[in-house]
């Protein structure tokens, strides 16, 4: 008869820990979406200039497209985050299982390791948040200088982009805020 079979908790920290990189990498390839779709977009923009069928083409909807891939990113920054910080809870608490028994400091256990991390990872936010103001006003303002009549034409959709991007600046800002903090 067979026993019980279960998973160490060692076996369970590596996994969990595995997880996290994963997690990481995608919060990395996130950032290079964001910009493949801005260059995209911009690139379309100047295709696109106006010309003999400039009147035919949707420019203020690919002008949302800005707001919208920022706001994707502040999205997938914040899914990236909440799952980061789960899982780092999850590993500290194993940190925790027979706690000073040989005497090891714990990464995600010890307030000062934690803080430490915390603010390394603040530059990926940094770097986040540069992507998409550079971004947005970069292609708002492409927008502008190749289609000012259009766009003057449509102030509201104009405010909304704007708005919406500001919107998603704020946010990617604010993840720090959910990044995963040591139980005191």
């Amino acid at each position: 008869m067979a026993g019980k079979s279960y998973v160490d908790a060692n076996y369970r920290f590596i996994a969990a820990y595995q997880e996290i990189n994963a997690r990481i990498a995608q919060r990395q390839q996130a950032l290079a979406l964001y910009v493949t779709l801005v260059v995209s977009m911009l690139a379309a923009l100047v295709a696109l200039k106006p010309g003999v069928i400039a009147g035919h083409v949707p420019v203020e909807w690919l002008i949302l497209g800005f707001p919208v891939a920022s706001t994707c990113l502040a999205f997938l920054n914040f899914k990236a985050e909440r799952a980061i910080t789960n899982l780092r809870r999850f590993v500290s608490s194993l940190e925790r299982l027979e706690l000073d028994s040989h005497g090891l400091p714990s990464y995600n256990t010890d307030p000062q390791w934690a803080a430490v991390a915390n603010k390394a990872r603040r530059f990926h936010d940094f770097a986040a948040a540069v992507l998409v103001a550079g971004g947005n006003g970069i292609g708002l303002a492409a927008g502008l200088s190749i289609y000012p009549e259009r766009l003057g034409e449509n102030v509201p959709l104009l405010g909304s982009a704007v708005l919406i991007s500001l919107l998603s600046l704020t946010a990617l800002l604010l993840s720090p805020k959910w990044s995963f903090r040591p139980d005191e």
